[in-house]
C-alpha cells in the first residue's frame, strides 16, 4: 500500500488500491470486479475489510452492485446522467433527459484561470464547446464546455455531434476517461443580450449560473463547464444522499 496511507484505516488503504486499479484501466467500465474472496486475498485483508472499501465506492457511484451478478464498474448512460449529474427540474419537480443541440465547436488556448482549474499550463490547447439543452422542446440550459485537448486529441465536431451516448459516456468509451464526481459553484446572474436570444428570455432576466469542474480518479480535472439556466420555469435540485 502507499506509504502515505500507513496511518489510514485498513479499508481506506484497500479503497485507494482499488481506485488505483480503476484509474489504470485494470477493470474497464461495465466490467465486473473479481470476487470478494479473490480481492481480499490479493490485498491480504478480510472479506469484511474488502467489503467496506467496496461499499464506499458503491456509495460514491464509482461501482454498482447488481443483485446475484456481482459488482461492476459504473458506466455513463442516460440514467446516471439524470440522477447524478443533471440537476435541473421543472418547478413542479418533474425531471427529464435534456435534448442537446450543438451550437459551436472551436479550438483555442487556455486562459490562466481555466488552466489553473484544469491543472494545465496557461496557453495549452483546449477545445471549446457551446451546447444548448432543451427540456420539453424549450431551451433551458446553455453550456460552455472547456476540455484539455491533450486528453481528447482526436475529438472533432463530427464525433461530438454524432455521438450516440451522453457526453460523459463519450469521454468514457472513446477516451477511457471516467468522470466520477463534479464540483459545482452556483450564483445568480442576469441574461446578457446574446444569452437571452439563445434561451428565449428577456435581456436582464434572472439566470442561474453553475460552474462545474468534472473530475476523474485521483481528483484529476478533465472538464470545465459553465451552465446558464432559465429560471422562470425551472430550478436546481440536489437530492443529497440519494443512492439511485
Amino acid at each position: 500500500m502507499p506509504a502515505d496511507l500507513a496511518a489510514a484505516p485498513l479499508y481506506r488503504e484497500v479503497k485507494a488500491a482499488l481506485v488505483a486499479g480503476l484509474a489504470a484501466g485494470e477493470w474497464p467500465p461495465g466490467e465486473a470486479l473479481p470476487s470478494e474472496a479473490r480481492l481480499a486475498g490479493r490485498f491480504g485483508v478480510s472479506i469484511g475489510t474488502l467489503r467496506k472499501a467496496v461499499d464506499e465506492l458503491v456509495g460514491e457511484r464509482v461501482l454498482v452492485r447488481q443483485q446475484g451478478r456481482g459488482t461492476f464498474v459504473a458506466t455513463h448512460g442516460p440514467r446516471r446522467l439524470l440522477f447524478h449529474f443533471f440537476h435541473i427540474v421543472r418547478d413542479d419537480g418533474v425531471k427529464e433527459l435534456p435534448q442537446p443541440e450543438l451550437l459551436a465547436f472551436e479550438r483555442g488556448r487556455a486562459a490562466p484561470a481555466e488552466a489553473e482549474r484544469l491543472a494545465i499550463a496557461a496557453g495549452d490547447r483546449v477545445i471549446r464547446i457551446r451546447n444548448l439543452l432543451k427540456l420539453g422542446g424549450e431551451p433551458v440550459v446553455l453550456d460552455a464546455i472547456v476540455l484539455p485537448q491533450a486528453l481528447f486529441p482526436d475529438l472533432t465536431e463530427k464525433l461530438f455531434r454524432e455521438r450516440d451516448e451522453t457526453i460523459y459516456g463519450l469521454y468514457q468509451t472513446r477516451y477511457g476517461i471516467n468522470v466520477v464526481r463534479a464540483v459545482e459553484r452556483l450564483k445568480a446572474r442576469l441574461a446578457d443580450r446574446a444569452t437571452a436570444k439563445v434561451l428565449g428570455v428577456a435581456v436582464g432576466a434572472p439566470l442561474l449560473q453553475i460552474d462545474r469542474t468534472a473530475l476523474t480518479y485521483h481528483d484529476r480535472p478533465v472538464e470545465l463547464r459553465t451552465s446558464l439556466v432559465e429560471t422562470a420555469g425551472h430550478e436546481y435540485l440536489a437530492d443529497l444522499g440519494k443512492t439511485t
